[in-house]
């Protein structure tokens, strides 16, 4: 059975951040993930996942500049040391909110950019992140995304994701599987999950083509979600989609797999 996830920065925008967790944890959510917290003092994000009892399953590690349209800076060379300084960053959250895995997202790249300039600056910034995580028992990902919903970012298919991971040699170094964009980018989701299952280190779902509530579009979530659990994936599946109305209105998925919690 799923273990899922509110996505904190998607779902909920009915209510300030700060109060999504309240909102989350009423709807029978044990666990919670967003993009960035570094917005808020990470005591008082610390203190609504106590007082609801929800888990903090995953963020992001900074991103750059996010406004200015950076989306991640862990493939560009001549930002190393920011990166280490923002992984930094995100570790001391993260010893406070208590997640185990934290996302570091890769960037953009121009098409006139040499590529393989990007991916040795990726490895090797991968590289050590992961052993300076492993210090603090975090485990890094690292997601493949669409060039339809974020055009130019670095990495885009599993296998070459999981090629990369394999390539550093760090069992804390696992991929984020996230449904929506695999789908978009290549398809095929029930055998690249089997096939890709031991190097998967956090699951994401949202409807496809339009990112709305995983009952809607194209892929059949409850059949992925029994092939999970057959595969033995016990984390989180955090639930990033954009909610088509209110967000409890377009619970109507999750109230089977909530309630049996």
């Amino acid at each position: 059975m799923p273990r899922l996830a509110a996505n904190l920065t998607m779902m909920y925008t009915e209510h300030p951040f700060l109060d999504r967790f309240a909102a989350a944890a009423s709807d029978g959510f044990q666990g919670v993930e967003f993009l960035f917290p570094y917005d808020y003092a990470a005591a008082d994000i610390q203190a609504r996942l106590r007082d609801k009892g929800l888990t903090q399953a995953l963020f992001n590690a900074p991103p750059g500049d996010w406004a200015a349209g950076e989306r991640g800076i862990a493939s560009l060379p001549g930002r190393e040391d920011e990166f280490l300084r923002g992984l930094d960053q995100a570790l001391g959250y993260a010893a406070q909110l208590g997640n185990r895995s934290l996302h570091v997202m890769a960037g953009l790249i121009r098409p006139d950019q040499d590529r393989a300039a990007h991916r040795e600056v990726y490895v090797k910034n991968l590289a050590a992140a992961a052993r300076i995580a492993a210090s603090a028992g975090i485990t890094v990902v690292i997601e493949p995304i669409n060039t339809r919903d974020i055009p130019g970012f670095f990495l885009n298919r599993q296998d070459d994701a999981q090629a990369i991971c394999q390539e550093v040699g760090a069992a804390n170094l696992k991929v984020q599987f996230d449904c929506y964009h695999c789908q978009i980018v290549e398809g095929d989701i029930a055998k690249k999950l089997e096939r890709d299952m031991a190097g998967i280190g956090h699951i994401q779902i949202a409807g496809v083509p339009d990112r709305h509530e995983p009952d809607e579009g194209e892929l059949n979530y409850p059949y992925l979600f029994d092939r999970i659990d057959a595969l033995g994936y016990t984390g989180w599946i955090g639930c990033e989609y954009r909610p088509k109305a209110g967000t409890r209105a377009g619970l109507g998925w999750a109230r089977p797999y909530l309630s049996r919690r």
